[in-house]
């Protein structure tokens, strides 16, 4: 239960840094801002409100990385095999796109503007930063 916890907090993470750093990434936080506000808090609506989008959007993502992806990298295989593994990339970004999708249906809105540039290169941060926060001290189990 804790790993999933930090896996949630690590997809928040490099969901945040990736929309930080492209500027097609996008989070609509109306919803969450809102609920933080009929809660009585006054002061950091915002702050918190974007906080629990992320939150919101990396459980999303985790569920999707959980759930499709072994499938569809099992069926891609002998793509991945084909293109010596960078076909993973191709697979990251169509589970940041389904993810993106699956959002239109909640309050909390993540939307991509394009497909190739944004969702590929957005593929490719979370990945590094989601490595990089396994190989933090505490990050993995054994």
């Amino acid at each position: 239960m804790r790993s999933l916890f930090v896996r949630v907090i690590v997809n928040a993470l490099a969901l945040w840094i990736a929309s930080w750093i492209l500027p097609g990434l996008d989070i609509s936080t109306s919803a969450t801002t809102g609920a933080v506000a009929n809660s009585g808090v006054t002061q950091g609506t915002d702050t918190i409100g974007i906080i629990l989008a992320y939150l919101f959007i990396g459980l999303i993502f985790g569920l999707v990385n959980a759930l499709v992806k072994p499938l569809v990298s099992l069926l891609s295989l002998p793509l991945t095999i084909l293109t010596l593994g960078l076909f993973t990339i191709v697979i990251n970004a169509a589970m940041l796109y389904l993810t993106s999708w699956l959002s239109a249906y909640t309050p909390v809105h993540f939307t991509i503007d394009s497909f190739f540039w944004t969702a590929v290169f957005a593929a490719i941060i979370i990945t590094v930063v989601s490595l990089v926060a396994g190989r933090l001290p505490g990050g993995r189990r054994r």
